[in-house]
């Protein structure tokens, strides 16, 4: 995409922190400096963790803040279905920007994040994708400032480099200030353990219930990892690809059964 193109593209941002997040509004600064012609649709309540699940059992309603602003009560995935079947029918968007979230979406982080899901989804509908996220330590500051700096000018690159059917983009950006940033490495997805628990829980009737406490666990020293990357400082640039088969092991129960 050149950057004339770009700067007609029709850009539709969504995420899974929901409506009112911090992150939002860095990804529609992001999307402002590539295009002025930004749609939002994002999820009316937080829907991280909830990966690339539809709303089937249940209503969704629109909540239509401005023009080009809506909430949905429904998962990222649904807000990119929402905007691109039925609101923007007419004329659909060129270009989907997931996040930026509030946390890294690294490594087995993907399988869940609904960051993500919201970049598979426009992916799937053929829409080129890129989900960003903003590692940060807790209780310090999300430094949203990093994301803003960097963020449209790793999209340009990718925009301009091209994005094949059926690959999204995930960026990371380092928990450092944005005068900090090493630069920008392409990475593999990186692996890491669930590294949380259960937590059990007593409500004030007496009934049990638990908490699913995350947090990311061990992970390998693969340098050329989005993992290594980000603690590193730099920007971690990730190409995802929605085909899961591993081709070895196709390969291989291939000649099992053929044998019979």
């Amino acid at each position: 995409m050149t950057p004339e193109e770009l700067a007609k593209a029709r850009i539709l941002v969504t995420n899974d922190d929901g409506i009112n997040a911090p992150g939002l509004d860095a990804m529609i600064d992001i999307a402002s400096q590539l295009s002025r012609d930004v749609w939002i649709v994002a999820p009316e309540y937080n829907q991280s963790g909830a990966g690339h699940s539809l709303s089937l059992t249940h209503p969704v309603r629109a909540r239509q803040l401005s023009e080009t602003k809506f909430a949905l009560e429904g998962t990222p995935t649904d807000c990119v279905l929402f905007a691109v079947k039925h609101l923007l029918k007419d004329r659909k968007p060129d270009i989907v920007l997931s996040g930026v979230n509030r946390g890294s979406n690294m490594a087995d982080d993907v399988t869940y994040s609904g960051t993500i899901a919201g970049a598979m989804e426009g992916c799937l509908l053929g829409i080129p994708s890129i989900a960003f996220s903003q590692a940060y330590t807790h209780p310090h500051p999300v430094k949203w400032d990093t994301a803003t700096q960097f963020g449209a000018e790793v999209a340009r690159r990718v925009l301009a480099g091209g994005i094949p059917r059926n690959v999204l983009v995930n960026v990371n950006f380092p928990d450092v200030a944005a005068g900090a940033v090493k630069g920008t490495r392409v990475t593999r997805q990186g692996v890491r353990a669930f590294g949380g628990g259960i937590v059990e829980r007593t409500d004030p009737r007496g009934g049990t219930y638990y908490w699913i406490a995350y947090a990311p666990g061990e992970h390998d020293r693969d340098e050329e990892s989005d993992i290594t990357a980000v603690r590193g400082g730099y920007v971690s640039v990730t190409p995802l690809h929605l085909d899961l088969t591993h081709e070895a092991t196709r390969r291989k129960f291939g000649s099992l059964f053929a044998a019979g």
